[in-house]
Protein backbone atom coordinates (compact mmCIF):
# COMPACT_ATOMS: atom_id res chain seq x y z
CA UNK A 1 0.00 0.00 0.00
CA UNK A 2 1.75 3.32 -1.00
CA UNK A 3 0.75 6.33 1.10
CA UNK A 4 0.72 9.99 -0.06
CA UNK A 5 -0.74 13.35 0.66
CA UNK A 6 -1.73 16.48 -1.09
CA UNK A 7 -1.84 20.02 -0.31
CA UNK A 8 -5.63 20.14 1.40
CA UNK A 9 -4.39 18.13 3.73
CA UNK A 10 -6.03 14.25 2.67
CA UNK A 11 -4.33 11.26 2.54
CA UNK A 12 -4.54 8.82 -0.85
CA UNK A 13 -4.44 5.35 -0.27
CA UNK A 14 -3.16 3.28 -3.27
CA UNK A 15 -5.36 0.53 -3.44
CA UNK A 16 -4.02 -2.80 -5.39
CA UNK A 17 -6.89 -4.61 -7.75
CA UNK A 18 -8.53 -7.66 -6.11
CA UNK A 19 -6.97 -10.30 -8.29
CA UNK A 20 -9.08 -13.64 -9.66
CA UNK A 21 -9.08 -16.53 -7.39
CA UNK A 22 -7.15 -18.46 -9.67
CA UNK A 23 -4.16 -15.82 -9.42
CA UNK A 24 -4.28 -14.88 -5.68
CA UNK A 25 -2.30 -18.08 -4.99
CA UNK A 26 0.42 -17.48 -7.13
CA UNK A 27 0.59 -14.03 -6.48
CA UNK A 28 0.66 -14.27 -2.62
CA UNK A 29 4.06 -16.27 -2.58
CA UNK A 30 5.55 -14.11 -5.03
CA UNK A 31 4.85 -10.84 -3.54
CA UNK A 32 5.14 -12.08 0.26
CA UNK A 33 9.18 -11.82 0.64
CA UNK A 34 8.98 -8.35 -1.33
CA UNK A 35 6.39 -6.53 0.45
CA UNK A 36 8.63 -6.55 3.81
CA UNK A 37 12.24 -4.98 1.59
CA UNK A 38 10.10 -2.47 -0.56
CA UNK A 39 8.68 -1.02 3.32
CA UNK A 40 11.88 -1.17 4.75
CA UNK A 41 13.41 0.85 1.93
CA UNK A 42 11.40 2.86 1.32
CA UNK A 43 10.86 4.04 5.11
CA UNK A 44 15.08 4.29 6.13
CA UNK A 45 14.97 7.14 3.74
CA UNK A 46 15.62 10.49 4.85
CA UNK A 47 12.44 12.68 6.27
CA UNK A 48 12.90 15.04 3.93
CA UNK A 49 13.55 13.31 0.72
CA UNK A 50 10.40 11.23 1.17
CA UNK A 51 8.55 14.36 1.46
CA UNK A 52 9.53 15.97 -1.24
CA UNK A 53 9.98 13.53 -4.17
CA UNK A 54 6.43 11.79 -2.84
CA UNK A 55 3.56 13.96 -4.12
CA UNK A 56 4.92 14.80 -7.79
CA UNK A 57 5.49 10.95 -8.12
CA UNK A 58 1.30 10.65 -6.78
CA UNK A 59 0.35 13.14 -9.04
CA UNK A 60 2.11 12.16 -12.44
CA UNK A 61 0.87 8.25 -11.43
CA UNK A 62 -2.80 10.56 -12.23
CA UNK A 63 -2.31 12.88 -14.80
CA UNK A 64 -0.30 9.87 -16.61
CA UNK A 65 -3.51 7.27 -15.70
CA UNK A 66 -6.24 9.97 -16.85
CA UNK A 67 -3.98 10.52 -20.37
CA UNK A 68 -4.17 7.05 -20.93
CA UNK A 69 -7.88 6.89 -20.73
CA UNK A 70 -8.77 10.20 -22.64
CA UNK A 71 -6.31 8.42 -25.49
CA UNK A 72 -8.50 5.28 -25.25
CA UNK A 73 -11.75 7.54 -25.52
CA UNK A 74 -10.14 9.59 -28.62
CA UNK A 75 -10.47 13.14 -26.99
CA UNK A 76 -9.54 15.91 -29.12
CA UNK A 77 -7.13 18.66 -28.17
CA UNK A 78 -10.11 20.93 -27.11
CA UNK A 79 -10.90 18.07 -24.38
CA UNK A 80 -7.38 18.06 -22.70
CA UNK A 81 -7.89 21.39 -20.56
CA UNK A 82 -10.87 19.52 -19.14
CA UNK A 83 -9.86 17.04 -15.86
CA UNK A 84 -11.59 13.92 -16.73
CA UNK A 85 -13.11 11.87 -13.50
CA UNK A 86 -12.37 8.67 -13.59
CA UNK A 87 -15.35 6.01 -13.23
CA UNK A 88 -15.70 4.30 -9.70
CA UNK A 89 -17.93 1.63 -10.85
CA UNK A 90 -16.66 -2.33 -10.84
CA UNK A 91 -18.69 -2.23 -14.32
CA UNK A 92 -17.32 0.29 -16.23
CA UNK A 93 -13.80 -0.54 -16.67
CA UNK A 94 -12.37 2.84 -15.46
CA UNK A 95 -13.10 4.72 -18.48
CA UNK A 96 -12.55 2.20 -20.98
CA UNK A 97 -14.94 3.45 -23.17
CA UNK A 98 -17.50 1.42 -22.53
CA UNK A 99 -20.84 2.92 -21.18
CA UNK A 100 -21.33 0.54 -18.33
CA UNK A 101 -21.67 -2.62 -20.57
CA UNK A 102 -18.45 -4.03 -20.25
CA UNK A 103 -16.74 -6.05 -22.84
CA UNK A 104 -19.60 -6.18 -24.51
CA UNK A 105 -19.97 -2.61 -25.77
CA UNK A 106 -16.49 -2.40 -27.15
CA UNK A 107 -17.05 -5.84 -28.96
CA UNK A 108 -20.31 -4.74 -30.21
CA UNK A 109 -21.18 -6.37 -33.50
CA UNK A 110 -18.03 -8.27 -33.50
CA UNK A 111 -18.96 -12.17 -34.08
CA UNK A 112 -15.82 -12.86 -35.99
CA UNK A 113 -14.00 -14.02 -32.61
CA UNK A 114 -16.31 -17.43 -32.73
CA UNK A 115 -15.56 -18.15 -36.27
CA UNK A 116 -13.32 -20.78 -37.53
CA UNK A 117 -9.67 -19.65 -37.87
CA UNK A 118 -10.30 -16.45 -36.67
CA UNK A 119 -6.78 -15.64 -35.14
CA UNK A 120 -5.88 -13.38 -37.56
CA UNK A 121 -9.26 -11.52 -37.92
CA UNK A 122 -8.70 -11.30 -33.94
CA UNK A 123 -5.04 -10.33 -34.10
CA UNK A 124 -5.91 -7.53 -37.01
CA UNK A 125 -8.73 -6.12 -35.01
CA UNK A 126 -6.58 -5.48 -31.60
CA UNK A 127 -6.63 -1.97 -29.93
CA UNK A 128 -3.71 0.37 -30.81
CA UNK A 129 -2.22 2.90 -28.99
CA UNK A 130 0.14 5.31 -29.16
CA UNK A 131 3.27 4.80 -27.32
CA UNK A 132 3.89 7.58 -25.16
CA UNK A 133 0.43 6.87 -23.51
CA UNK A 134 2.51 4.89 -21.13
CA UNK A 135 -0.54 1.97 -21.03
CA UNK A 136 -0.04 -1.78 -22.05
CA UNK A 137 -2.95 -3.49 -23.06
CA UNK A 138 -1.81 -6.82 -24.00
CA UNK A 139 -1.87 -8.16 -20.40
CA UNK A 140 -4.49 -6.29 -18.39
CA UNK A 141 -7.13 -4.56 -21.02
CA UNK A 142 -10.32 -5.80 -21.98
CA UNK A 143 -9.33 -6.65 -25.67
CA UNK A 144 -6.36 -8.62 -24.52
CA UNK A 145 -8.91 -10.53 -21.73
CA UNK A 146 -11.20 -11.65 -24.75
CA UNK A 147 -8.17 -13.13 -27.18
CA UNK A 148 -7.20 -15.30 -24.08
CA UNK A 149 -11.17 -16.09 -23.60
CA UNK A 150 -11.67 -17.24 -26.80
CA UNK A 151 -8.31 -19.14 -27.38
CA UNK A 152 -8.25 -20.70 -24.36
CA UNK A 153 -10.87 -23.53 -23.18
CA UNK A 154 -13.23 -22.25 -20.11
CA UNK A 155 -13.28 -24.00 -16.87
CA UNK A 156 -15.89 -26.48 -16.18
CA UNK A 157 -16.26 -23.96 -12.95
CA UNK A 158 -16.35 -20.84 -14.33
CA UNK A 159 -19.74 -22.52 -15.87
CA UNK A 160 -21.34 -22.95 -12.52
CA UNK A 161 -20.04 -18.93 -11.25
CA UNK A 162 -20.91 -17.10 -14.27
CA UNK A 163 -24.34 -19.30 -15.63
CA UNK A 164 -27.72 -20.16 -13.43
CA UNK A 165 -30.61 -21.96 -14.52
CA UNK A 166 -30.96 -26.31 -14.59
CA UNK A 167 -29.44 -25.94 -18.26
CA UNK A 168 -26.93 -23.71 -17.00
CA UNK A 169 -28.14 -21.38 -20.00
CA UNK A 170 -28.94 -18.22 -18.10
CA UNK A 171 -26.36 -15.16 -17.35
CA UNK A 172 -26.15 -13.69 -14.04
CA UNK A 173 -26.48 -10.41 -13.78
CA UNK A 174 -23.13 -10.01 -12.29
CA UNK A 175 -21.22 -11.07 -15.13
CA UNK A 176 -20.34 -9.70 -18.64
CA UNK A 177 -20.08 -11.52 -21.91
CA UNK A 178 -18.17 -11.23 -25.11
CA UNK A 179 -21.14 -10.94 -27.56
CA UNK A 180 -23.60 -8.02 -27.28
CA UNK A 181 -26.45 -8.80 -25.57
CA UNK A 182 -29.17 -6.53 -27.23
CA UNK A 183 -28.29 -6.98 -30.44
CA UNK A 184 -29.76 -9.86 -32.50
CA UNK A 185 -26.75 -12.85 -32.89
CA UNK A 186 -26.48 -14.44 -36.90
CA UNK A 187 -28.73 -17.52 -36.79
CA UNK A 188 -26.10 -20.67 -36.30
CA UNK A 189 -24.41 -19.01 -33.18
CA UNK A 190 -27.87 -19.02 -31.51
CA UNK A 191 -28.32 -23.07 -32.67
CA UNK A 192 -27.42 -24.71 -30.00
CA UNK A 193 -26.91 -28.64 -29.67
CA UNK A 194 -29.74 -29.08 -27.89
CA UNK A 195 -31.63 -28.90 -30.86
CA UNK A 196 -30.90 -32.73 -31.56
CA UNK A 197 -33.52 -32.88 -28.44
CA UNK A 198 -36.22 -32.61 -30.72
CA UNK A 199 -34.90 -35.80 -32.39
CA UNK A 200 -34.45 -38.35 -29.40
CA UNK A 201 -38.42 -37.31 -28.69
CA UNK A 202 -40.07 -38.11 -32.16
CA UNK A 203 -37.37 -40.81 -32.88
CA UNK A 204 -38.33 -42.70 -29.70
CA UNK A 205 -42.05 -42.19 -30.54
CA UNK A 206 -41.24 -44.46 -33.76
CA UNK A 207 -40.32 -47.17 -31.58
CA UNK A 208 -43.26 -46.50 -29.49
CA UNK A 209 -45.64 -46.98 -32.28
CA UNK A 210 -43.51 -49.75 -33.61
CA UNK A 211 -43.88 -51.71 -29.87
CA UNK A 212 -47.54 -50.48 -29.95
CA UNK A 213 -48.55 -52.23 -33.41
CA UNK A 214 -46.71 -55.77 -32.82
CA UNK A 215 -46.69 -56.15 -29.06
CA UNK A 216 -49.34 -59.20 -28.39
CA UNK A 217 -50.05 -56.75 -25.23
CA UNK A 218 -51.77 -54.12 -26.88
CA UNK A 219 -52.57 -55.95 -30.15
CA UNK A 220 -56.40 -55.11 -28.81
CA UNK A 221 -55.80 -51.96 -30.13
CA UNK A 222 -55.54 -52.68 -33.84
CA UNK A 223 -52.59 -50.04 -34.34
CA UNK A 224 -51.64 -49.57 -37.84
CA UNK A 225 -48.09 -49.98 -38.68
CA UNK A 226 -48.95 -46.44 -41.14
CA UNK A 227 -48.24 -44.27 -37.92
CA UNK A 228 -44.90 -46.17 -37.40
CA UNK A 229 -43.99 -44.97 -40.95
CA UNK A 230 -44.77 -41.42 -40.94
CA UNK A 231 -43.13 -40.57 -37.42
CA UNK A 232 -40.14 -42.20 -38.22
CA UNK A 233 -40.31 -40.11 -42.00
CA UNK A 234 -40.28 -37.27 -39.79
CA UNK A 235 -37.93 -38.50 -37.46
CA UNK A 236 -35.47 -38.76 -40.02
CA UNK A 237 -36.15 -35.56 -41.72
CA UNK A 238 -35.81 -33.39 -38.71
CA UNK A 239 -32.67 -35.69 -37.84
CA UNK A 240 -31.17 -34.27 -41.62
CA UNK A 241 -32.43 -30.71 -41.00
CA UNK A 242 -30.94 -30.62 -37.79
CA UNK A 243 -27.55 -32.34 -38.01
CA UNK A 244 -26.65 -30.08 -41.39
CA UNK A 245 -27.08 -27.09 -39.65
CA UNK A 246 -25.49 -28.12 -36.81
CA UNK A 247 -22.28 -28.92 -39.29
CA UNK A 248 -22.65 -25.61 -40.96
CA UNK A 249 -22.13 -24.44 -37.78
CA UNK A 250 -19.23 -26.53 -36.95
CA UNK A 251 -17.63 -25.02 -40.43
CA UNK A 252 -18.35 -21.78 -39.66
CA UNK A 253 -17.67 -20.99 -35.94
CA UNK A 254 -16.09 -23.97 -34.47
CA UNK A 255 -15.13 -21.79 -31.55
CA UNK A 256 -18.49 -21.86 -30.37
CA UNK A 257 -19.00 -25.96 -30.72
CA UNK A 258 -15.59 -25.70 -28.27
CA UNK A 259 -17.46 -24.03 -25.83
CA UNK A 260 -20.50 -25.80 -25.81
CA UNK A 261 -18.01 -28.86 -25.81
CA UNK A 262 -16.73 -27.37 -22.67
CA UNK A 263 -19.80 -26.65 -21.23
CA UNK A 264 -20.49 -29.42 -18.28
CA UNK A 265 -23.81 -29.75 -19.34
CA UNK A 266 -24.00 -29.80 -23.44
CA UNK A 267 -21.58 -31.79 -23.85
CA UNK A 268 -23.62 -34.78 -22.92
CA UNK A 269 -25.88 -33.91 -25.92
CA UNK A 270 -22.94 -34.71 -28.42
CA UNK A 271 -24.04 -38.22 -27.31
CA UNK A 272 -28.23 -37.54 -28.79
CA UNK A 273 -27.27 -37.75 -32.55
CA UNK A 274 -25.90 -41.03 -32.45
CA UNK A 275 -28.66 -42.43 -30.27
CA UNK A 276 -31.01 -40.83 -32.15
CA UNK A 277 -29.64 -42.68 -35.20
CA UNK A 278 -29.88 -45.94 -33.40
CA UNK A 279 -33.47 -44.78 -32.13
CA UNK A 280 -34.20 -44.77 -35.93
CA UNK A 281 -32.64 -48.24 -36.63
CA UNK A 282 -34.21 -49.95 -34.18
CA UNK A 283 -37.62 -48.56 -34.84
CA UNK A 284 -37.54 -48.78 -38.67
CA UNK A 285 -40.85 -49.25 -39.93
CA UNK A 286 -41.01 -53.31 -41.13
CA UNK A 287 -41.81 -52.81 -44.81
CA UNK A 288 -38.06 -50.98 -44.99
CA UNK A 289 -36.15 -53.59 -43.19
CA UNK A 290 -38.15 -56.65 -42.43
CA UNK A 291 -35.01 -58.78 -41.77
CA UNK A 292 -31.92 -58.65 -39.17
CA UNK A 293 -30.13 -54.84 -39.73
CA UNK A 294 -26.56 -55.41 -40.94
CA UNK A 295 -23.86 -54.91 -38.01
CA UNK A 296 -22.36 -52.52 -39.98
CA UNK A 297 -25.21 -49.73 -38.89
CA UNK A 298 -24.46 -50.95 -35.60
CA UNK A 299 -20.29 -50.30 -35.91
CA UNK A 300 -20.89 -46.59 -37.45
CA UNK A 301 -23.21 -45.35 -34.79
CA UNK A 302 -21.79 -46.64 -31.59
CA UNK A 303 -18.05 -45.65 -32.53
CA UNK A 304 -18.63 -41.88 -31.73
CA UNK A 305 -20.31 -43.06 -28.64
CA UNK A 306 -17.62 -45.47 -27.63
CA UNK A 307 -14.79 -42.44 -27.72
CA UNK A 308 -17.21 -40.13 -26.65
CA UNK A 309 -17.21 -42.59 -23.13
CA UNK A 310 -13.75 -43.25 -23.47
CA UNK A 311 -13.29 -39.06 -23.07
CA UNK A 312 -15.79 -38.37 -20.41
CA UNK A 313 -15.91 -41.20 -18.25
CA UNK A 314 -11.80 -40.80 -17.98
CA UNK A 315 -12.91 -36.89 -16.93
CA UNK A 316 -14.53 -38.78 -14.20
CA UNK A 317 -12.34 -41.36 -13.41
CA UNK A 318 -9.31 -39.06 -13.44
CA UNK A 319 -10.38 -36.74 -10.78
CA UNK A 320 -9.15 -33.64 -12.23
CA UNK A 321 -11.14 -30.34 -12.59
CA UNK A 322 -13.82 -32.16 -14.43
CA UNK A 323 -14.63 -35.03 -11.98
CA UNK A 324 -18.27 -36.27 -11.72
CA UNK A 325 -18.93 -34.80 -8.08
CA UNK A 326 -18.11 -30.96 -9.42
CA UNK A 327 -19.97 -31.46 -13.32
CA UNK A 328 -22.78 -33.82 -12.19
CA UNK A 329 -25.68 -32.73 -13.36
CA UNK A 330 -29.25 -34.85 -14.77
CA UNK A 331 -28.21 -34.36 -18.31
CA UNK A 332 -24.90 -36.61 -17.79
CA UNK A 333 -27.68 -39.71 -17.79
CA UNK A 334 -27.53 -39.09 -21.81
CA UNK A 335 -23.95 -40.30 -21.79
CA UNK A 336 -25.08 -43.47 -20.24
CA UNK A 337 -27.98 -44.08 -22.06
CA UNK A 338 -26.33 -44.31 -25.18
CA UNK A 339 -24.70 -47.21 -23.96
CA UNK A 340 -27.99 -49.06 -23.14
CA UNK A 341 -29.43 -48.31 -26.84
CA UNK A 342 -26.66 -49.42 -28.27
CA UNK A 343 -26.88 -52.99 -26.39
CA UNK A 344 -30.21 -52.47 -27.57
CA UNK A 345 -28.96 -52.30 -31.55
CA UNK A 346 -26.52 -55.14 -31.41
CA UNK A 347 -29.18 -57.59 -30.29
CA UNK A 348 -30.71 -56.64 -33.26
CA UNK A 349 -28.66 -57.16 -35.45
CA UNK A 350 -27.18 -60.07 -33.46
CA UNK A 351 -24.33 -59.53 -31.65
CA UNK A 352 -25.28 -60.14 -27.95
CA UNK A 353 -21.89 -60.31 -26.94
CA UNK A 354 -20.73 -56.56 -27.40
CA UNK A 355 -24.61 -56.03 -26.43
CA UNK A 356 -23.58 -57.51 -23.04
CA UNK A 357 -20.32 -55.08 -23.12
CA UNK A 358 -21.91 -52.12 -23.80
CA UNK A 359 -24.78 -53.13 -21.42
CA UNK A 360 -22.38 -53.50 -18.20
CA UNK A 361 -20.39 -50.30 -19.24
CA UNK A 362 -23.81 -48.21 -18.84
CA UNK A 363 -24.77 -50.05 -15.42
CA UNK A 364 -21.71 -49.69 -13.68
CA UNK A 365 -21.76 -46.29 -14.74
CA UNK A 366 -25.53 -45.43 -14.15
CA UNK A 367 -24.91 -46.43 -10.26
CA UNK A 368 -21.93 -43.82 -10.11
CA UNK A 369 -24.15 -40.81 -11.59
CA UNK A 370 -27.20 -41.97 -9.77
CA UNK A 371 -25.65 -42.18 -5.84
CA UNK A 372 -23.90 -38.54 -7.10
CA UNK A 373 -26.89 -36.98 -8.09
CA UNK A 374 -28.84 -37.95 -5.10
CA UNK A 375 -26.02 -37.00 -3.00
CA UNK A 376 -25.72 -33.32 -4.51
CA UNK A 377 -28.97 -32.01 -5.54
CA UNK A 378 -30.49 -31.92 -2.08
CA UNK A 379 -27.38 -29.27 -1.69
CA UNK A 380 -27.58 -27.34 -4.72
CA UNK A 381 -29.16 -24.21 -5.21
CA UNK A 382 -32.97 -23.95 -5.61
CA UNK A 383 -34.39 -24.02 -9.27
CA UNK A 384 -35.38 -20.88 -10.18
CA UNK A 385 -40.02 -20.19 -11.46
CA UNK A 386 -39.35 -21.60 -14.89
CA UNK A 387 -38.52 -24.98 -13.89
CA UNK A 388 -37.72 -27.24 -16.47
CA UNK A 389 -38.31 -31.06 -15.95
CA UNK A 390 -34.73 -32.16 -15.42
CA UNK A 391 -35.51 -34.94 -12.75
CA UNK A 392 -37.15 -36.84 -15.44
CA UNK A 393 -34.03 -37.68 -17.00
CA UNK A 394 -33.34 -40.06 -14.12
CA UNK A 395 -36.54 -42.30 -15.23
CA UNK A 396 -34.96 -42.77 -18.36
CA UNK A 397 -31.64 -44.86 -17.86
CA UNK A 398 -32.84 -47.27 -15.79
CA UNK A 399 -35.92 -47.98 -18.10
CA UNK A 400 -33.70 -48.50 -21.21
CA UNK A 401 -31.21 -50.84 -19.25
CA UNK A 402 -34.11 -53.02 -18.63
CA UNK A 403 -35.29 -52.98 -22.42
CA UNK A 404 -31.58 -53.55 -23.24
CA UNK A 405 -31.55 -56.64 -20.37
CA UNK A 406 -34.32 -57.91 -21.58
CA UNK A 407 -33.47 -57.98 -25.39
CA UNK A 408 -29.71 -59.25 -24.63
CA UNK A 409 -31.27 -62.51 -22.93
CA UNK A 410 -34.69 -62.58 -24.86
CA UNK A 411 -36.58 -62.71 -21.49
CA UNK A 412 -37.94 -59.46 -18.95
CA UNK A 413 -36.08 -61.59 -16.36
CA UNK A 414 -35.91 -60.19 -12.54
CA UNK A 415 -32.88 -58.17 -13.35
CA UNK A 416 -34.77 -56.20 -15.85
CA UNK A 417 -37.96 -55.86 -13.63
CA UNK A 418 -36.02 -54.06 -10.83
CA UNK A 419 -34.51 -51.73 -13.16
CA UNK A 420 -37.98 -51.05 -14.75
CA UNK A 421 -39.36 -50.98 -11.40
CA UNK A 422 -36.66 -48.25 -10.63
CA UNK A 423 -37.81 -46.30 -13.59
CA UNK A 424 -41.11 -46.56 -12.90
CA UNK A 425 -41.39 -45.28 -8.99
CA UNK A 426 -38.96 -42.05 -10.10
CA UNK A 427 -41.66 -41.59 -12.96
CA UNK A 428 -45.01 -41.74 -10.11
CA UNK A 429 -42.86 -39.49 -7.96
CA UNK A 430 -42.99 -36.60 -10.72
CA UNK A 431 -46.24 -37.16 -11.03
CA UNK A 432 -47.53 -36.86 -7.95
CA UNK A 433 -45.74 -33.00 -7.87
CA UNK A 434 -47.32 -31.15 -10.64
CA UNK A 435 -45.69 -27.71 -9.53
CA UNK A 436 -42.27 -29.12 -10.57
CA UNK A 437 -44.24 -28.34 -14.16
CA UNK A 438 -45.92 -25.26 -13.62
CA UNK A 439 -44.77 -21.90 -14.33
CA UNK A 440 -42.36 -22.60 -17.00
CA UNK A 441 -41.01 -20.85 -19.77
CA UNK A 442 -40.86 -22.87 -23.17
CA UNK A 443 -37.16 -23.68 -24.33
CA UNK A 444 -35.92 -26.05 -27.23
CA UNK A 445 -33.91 -28.09 -24.44
CA UNK A 446 -37.40 -29.47 -23.28
CA UNK A 447 -37.32 -31.87 -26.05
CA UNK A 448 -35.04 -33.48 -24.59
CA UNK A 449 -36.84 -34.95 -22.03
CA UNK A 450 -39.97 -36.68 -23.70
CA UNK A 451 -38.01 -39.74 -24.58
CA UNK A 452 -37.73 -40.63 -20.65
CA UNK A 453 -41.41 -40.70 -20.85
CA UNK A 454 -41.40 -42.88 -23.81
CA UNK A 455 -38.77 -44.83 -22.48
CA UNK A 456 -40.99 -46.19 -19.70
CA UNK A 457 -43.59 -46.41 -21.60
CA UNK A 458 -41.97 -48.98 -24.14
CA UNK A 459 -40.90 -50.61 -21.19
CA UNK A 460 -44.33 -50.90 -19.48
CA UNK A 461 -45.01 -52.83 -23.27
CA UNK A 462 -42.14 -55.39 -22.52
CA UNK A 463 -43.43 -56.15 -18.91
CA UNK A 464 -47.23 -56.50 -19.76
CA UNK A 465 -46.27 -58.97 -22.30
CA UNK A 466 -44.31 -61.29 -19.55
CA UNK A 467 -47.18 -60.20 -17.02
CA UNK A 468 -50.23 -59.86 -18.90
CA UNK A 469 -53.32 -58.35 -17.16
CA UNK A 470 -55.60 -55.53 -17.15
CA UNK A 471 -53.62 -53.79 -15.17
CA UNK A 472 -50.21 -53.79 -16.68
CA UNK A 473 -52.25 -52.93 -20.00
CA UNK A 474 -53.73 -50.09 -18.47
CA UNK A 475 -50.69 -49.08 -17.54
CA UNK A 476 -48.94 -49.29 -20.49
CA UNK A 477 -51.87 -47.17 -22.69
CA UNK A 478 -51.62 -44.58 -19.93
CA UNK A 479 -48.11 -44.01 -19.89
CA UNK A 480 -48.00 -44.38 -23.95
CA UNK A 481 -50.84 -41.90 -24.29
CA UNK A 482 -49.15 -39.43 -21.81
CA UNK A 483 -45.96 -39.56 -23.85
CA UNK A 484 -47.84 -38.99 -27.28
CA UNK A 485 -49.33 -36.36 -25.42
CA UNK A 486 -46.98 -34.24 -24.38
CA UNK A 487 -44.55 -34.77 -27.80
CA UNK A 488 -47.47 -33.11 -29.47
CA UNK A 489 -47.56 -30.29 -27.61
CA UNK A 490 -44.18 -29.65 -27.58
CA UNK A 491 -44.41 -30.00 -31.14
CA UNK A 492 -47.06 -27.50 -31.43
CA UNK A 493 -45.17 -25.39 -29.34
CA UNK A 494 -42.16 -25.61 -31.22
CA UNK A 495 -43.75 -24.49 -34.16
CA UNK A 496 -45.80 -21.65 -33.35
CA UNK A 497 -42.09 -20.43 -31.56
CA UNK A 498 -40.43 -21.13 -34.57
CA UNK A 499 -42.07 -19.13 -37.56
CA UNK A 500 -45.28 -17.18 -35.35
CA UNK A 501 -43.63 -15.54 -32.67
CA UNK A 502 -40.03 -16.17 -34.13
CA UNK A 503 -38.91 -16.74 -30.17
CA UNK A 504 -37.31 -20.05 -30.24
CA UNK A 505 -33.41 -19.41 -30.88
CA UNK A 506 -32.80 -16.70 -28.42
CA UNK A 507 -29.18 -15.22 -27.81
CA UNK A 508 -27.38 -18.19 -26.51
CA UNK A 509 -25.57 -16.14 -23.70
CA UNK A 510 -24.44 -19.15 -22.21
CA UNK A 511 -20.94 -19.68 -25.11
CA UNK A 512 -19.83 -16.20 -24.55
CA UNK A 513 -18.78 -15.81 -21.14
CA UNK A 514 -15.40 -14.73 -20.36
CA UNK A 515 -12.87 -17.15 -18.83
CA UNK A 516 -12.15 -14.88 -16.27
CA UNK A 517 -14.47 -12.90 -14.40
CA UNK A 518 -13.31 -9.28 -14.37
CA UNK A 519 -16.23 -7.70 -12.53
CA UNK A 520 -16.99 -9.01 -9.51
CA UNK A 521 -19.78 -7.12 -7.19
CA UNK A 522 -18.18 -4.17 -5.33
CA UNK A 523 -14.66 -4.85 -6.46
CA UNK A 524 -13.01 -2.51 -9.09
CA UNK A 525 -10.85 -3.89 -11.71
CA UNK A 526 -8.34 -0.81 -12.21
CA UNK A 527 -6.30 0.59 -8.83
CA UNK A 528 -8.06 3.28 -7.04
CA UNK A 529 -7.43 6.27 -5.05
CA UNK A 530 -9.34 6.54 -1.64
CA UNK A 531 -8.99 8.74 1.08
CA UNK A 532 -8.39 7.71 4.77
CA UNK A 533 -8.74 9.76 7.53
CA UNK A 534 -5.84 10.97 9.32
CA UNK A 535 -6.05 8.97 12.60
CA UNK A 536 -5.62 5.79 10.78
CA UNK A 537 -2.90 7.55 8.28
CA UNK A 538 -1.02 8.71 11.65
CA UNK A 539 -1.54 4.58 13.00
CA UNK A 540 0.16 3.33 9.84
CA UNK A 541 3.34 5.77 9.74
CA UNK A 542 3.50 4.54 13.67
CA UNK A 543 3.63 0.84 12.71
CA UNK A 544 6.13 1.01 10.04
CA UNK A 545 8.51 3.64 12.37
CA UNK A 546 8.09 0.46 15.12
CA UNK A 547 9.01 -2.14 12.84
CA UNK A 548 11.93 0.24 11.43
CA UNK A 549 13.24 0.80 14.91
CA UNK A 550 13.24 -2.91 15.67
CA UNK A 551 15.19 -3.60 12.45
CA UNK A 552 17.60 -1.57 13.55
CA UNK A 553 17.96 -2.90 16.88
CA UNK A 554 18.44 -6.54 15.72
CA UNK A 555 21.09 -4.88 13.42
CA UNK A 556 22.96 -3.46 16.58
CA UNK A 557 22.64 -6.58 18.70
Amino acid sequence: MNVGSNSVGNHLVDIHEVLHEEEEDKEENSNTSNMADKSDKRFNRPTKNREIKRTPRNFSRQVSLETGFSVLNGETSKDKNERKVLGRSGKSFGGFGVDGTGIEARNKGDFSMFRTKSTLVRQSSKITLRKDSGIDLQNNNVKGGIDENVNKSVPAGRYFDALRGPELDQVKDSEDILLPKDEKWPFLLRFPIGCFGICLGLSSQAILWRSLALSPATKFLHVPLFINFVIWLLGVGILVAVFTTYMFKCALYFEAIRREYSHPVRVNFFFAPWIVCMFLAIGTPPKIARDTLHPAIWCVFIAPIFFLNLKIYGQWLSGGKRRLSKVANPSSHLSVIGNFVGAILAAKVGWKEPGKFLWAIGFAHYLVVFVTLYQRLPTSEALPKELHPVYSMFIATPAAASIAWGAIYDEFDGLARTCYFISLFLYLSLVVRPNFFRGFRFSVAWWSYTFPMTTVSIATIKYAEEVPSFITKALALALSFMSTTMVCILFVSTLLHAFVWQTLFPNDLAIAITKKRYNKDKKPLMKRWTKQSPLSFVTSIRKHHSGDKESVSDEEK
